[in-house]
């Protein structure tokens, strides 16, 4: 659901917060919640003690905050300071080393949640650690492009600029059922609810992985793999999922059933980019080309990849120009 393109240059430095408590959207409440974060750059404040300068990453399914990332050359070339920025990444709610089912160790009785409750969970984090009610800006992809399409639509007010790259605002079509499929694998399972964790739960993320493998590649490089070759990359692919947590991820499966904003577009008051990546399985321009009727002050771009999934090292140079040239415009 979205492909990880980039590994970012600058340091981060990871911690952790403990809020008192979170309520999730369906009332239920959960104590001594557990948020992992990160930070790179310099806050600047203006006259009250407001941070000016925070841009907040949403992680891809997988977590890594990318968007950002892997442009090294064009960065160092063209001069993005990261202590122009204050960058957080927040690692979502039912994401390890967070508030989720494997952490708490609630498991099958942790709350489900929404991708709202994801958002409120972010905003209150940010509230009680930087006393930061606004941000300047979002960055994301994939699921973390889920998250910022609800944030930009629920609160148009907190940010003056978005940026979503190979994400979408619902799950239809060939997503839907893709998400469809990986459910019916979960609930075939009969010791999901059982106390201990069995072999056949870690049979299930094999063969979820296995199939999630099929958005890994771009289509025009898949198709030139010899088989052999799909067999190793996938076995990469899925021993990565072996260190998923299987109720982790079916809670997260759950919440992007039920994901669609479309109704909400039209609140978005965020300058707006987006960008894609035309020749994965599931991604499709046709998805977003209403976007710049729906949303204002938007700008979409479509682009066929240039690289592998797994070699970070090649990039596409307009993409690059692109995120400089945008981010350009909010230096405070």
């Amino acid at each position: 659901m979205g492909c990880d393109i980039i590994n970012y240059q600058f340091s981060f430095t990871s911690d952790e917060y403990i809020m008192d408590s979170f309520e999730f959207e369906s009332g239920r409440v959960l104590e001594n919640v557990r948020v992992e974060y990160s930070t790179t750059g310099t806050p600047k404040y203006d006259d009250e003690g407001n941070i000016t300068n925070l841009v907040v990453f949403c992680s891809t399914f997988n977590g890594g905050h990318s968007v950002l990332a892997g442009y090294n050359t064009l960065i160092d070339k063209y001069g993005l300071d990261e202590n122009e920025y204050f960058f957080v990444k927040i690692v979502s709610l039912g994401n390890p080393n967070s508030c989720s089912p494997s952490e708490t160790g609630l498991k099958y009785n942790f709350p489900p949640y929404t991708f709202y409750d994801r958002v409120n969970f972010k905003r209150q984090f940010l509230k009680e650690r930087f006393n930061a009610t606004n941000v300047l800006g979002l960055v994301g992809e994939g699921l973390g492009g889920f998250e910022i399409f609800t944030w930009a639509a629920e609160y148009p007010e907190d940010m003056e600029f978005i940026i979503v790259f190979n994400s979408f605002y619902k799950i239809s079509s060939y997503r839907y059922v893709f998400v469809k499929c990986i459910e019916s694998i979960i609930d075939s399972s009969e010791d999901f609810y059982s106390e201990g964790y069995s072999a056949s739960l870690s049979k299930l993320s094999v063969a979820i992985f296995q199939l999630m493998f099929v958005d890994y590649i771009p289509k025009k490089i898949f198709k030139d793999l010899s088989n052999d070759e799909i067999d190793v990359l996938m076995e990469d692919y899925v021993d990565e999922g072996l260190f998923m947590d299987i109720h982790d991820f079916k809670f997260r499966n759950d919440s992007i059933l039920k994901f669609d904003i479309e109704s909400k577009l039209q609140n978005i008051k965020a300058k707006s980019l987006f960008l894609i990546t035309s020749d994965y399985l599931l991604s499709s321009r046709e998805d977003l080309a209403s976007l710049e009727n729906l949303i204002e002050d938007s700008k979409i771009l479509v682009y066929d990849s240039e690289i592998e999934r797994y070699s970070y090292e090649k990039v596409n140079p307009e993409i690059g120009l692109e995120l400089l040239s945008f981010l350009e415009q909010f230096k405070k």
